[in-house]
């Protein structure tokens, strides 16, 4: 009768499209950053950003946790910025050091955690995505 016949299925299936790239947000500009901060400010969505350098060695060996994390803590959003790029944004910040990680939530800074302190940002993340 007629013919049988299978469609192939693409190496993106479900299961890749499940397991989601996590989301680390890069501003490359003041008008990315100043916009990025005015989209949360209403929300109690807790942030974290990343203040890195290309030439830092200890943001490179924290760059997989921070991956890590955005793919465990859904509801949190990462932000990464180069202090070479926004210095502005880095000064206003008081970033004296790399990595530094300003943790914020309805525009406000809540926390910071200096140096690559896994275990101290991990808590931090956990204390104030929480409420």
């Amino acid at each position: 009768m007629g013919a049988s016949f299978t469609v192939p299925r693409s190496k993106s299936s479900n299961a890749t499209l499940q397991q989601k790239t996590p989301t680390i947000v890069e501003c490359h500009n003041k008008a990315q950053w100043t916009a990025r901060v005015e989209a949360t400010k209403e929300t109690n969505k807790l942030i974290v950003i990343d203040f890195t350098a290309a030439w830092c060695g200890p943001c490179r060996h924290m760059e997989p946790t921070i991956k890590e994390f955005a793919a465990r803590f859904k509801d949190v959003e990462f932000i990464k910025i180069d202090v070479d790029e926004l210095m502005d944004v880095a000064r206003e910040y008081g970033v004296e050091a790399m990595p530094t990680f300003i943790l914020m939530k309805n525009g406000k800074v809540v926390d910071k955690v200096v140096g690559a302190r896994r275990e101290e940002l991990q808590k931090k993340i956990e204390k104030h995505s929480k409420y």
